[in-house]
């Protein structure tokens, strides 16, 4: 009986031990699959930010590589990257337009004013329905579209200057730089 004792504990934290391994080793969060990547990103009408009155849909997002960022001002994730999308912004290689997830006008428009606006235009997602669309686990996502509007890339997380560097100029280096909106549709 006592090395049943003995021994319970001892495979009870060796079995803990274990599912720890395998827990951790299953990759990191930014690495979750996404059903929608190399299919076209989905139908959507968003309110543009700056412009509520005008609406804005998938073909918005047609003719050229775009990076689709979707953030929150209340997202403390969202306030680090923000200055590595300013500088991706100014590079010009890709377009960068935003989605305003589960968020406030006002803030947004003020969080833009105050910082910058590296957005072409930024869709307006109060009630989040854009994000599910999506697959959105939470703020900041990014997905890179080519010419044609095909997610070919998402990152869930930051964008910061390794990701950009490593993962996605790579994908973007490797398509064309424009399709014509006939082709794209």
């Amino acid at each position: 009986m006592s090395r049943i004792s003995w021994a319970l504990p001892l495979v009870i934290f060796l079995v803990v031990v274990g599912l720890f391994y395998v827990g951790f080793s299953l990759g990191p969060r930014h690495e979750l699959p996404s059903p929608l990547v190399d299919k076209p990103f989905p139908e959507f009408t968003a309110k543009d930010l700056w412009q509520p009155e005008r609406t804005l849909q998938r073909d918005a997002l047609l003719g050229r590589p775009t990076l689709v960022n979707v953030w929150a001002t209340w997202c403390p994730t969202c306030i680090f990257e923000h200055e590595v999308l300013m500088q991706i912004a100014a590079t010009e290689r890709v377009r960068v337009v935003g989605v305003n997830y589960k968020d406030q006008r006002g803030n947004a428009i003020t969080f833009l004013q105050t910082r910058g606006n590296p957005y072409e235009f930024v869709l307006e997602d109060a009630d989040g329905l854009l994000g599910i669309e999506l697959g959105v686990y939470g703020a900041p996502e990014t997905f890179l579209l080519d010419a044609a509007g095909n997610i070919v890339y998402k990152r869930v997380g930051d964008v910061n200057e390794r990701i950009w560097r490593e993962e996605i100029l790579p994908r973007l280096e490797q398509m064309p730089a424009a399709t014509p909106l006939a082709e794209a549709s």
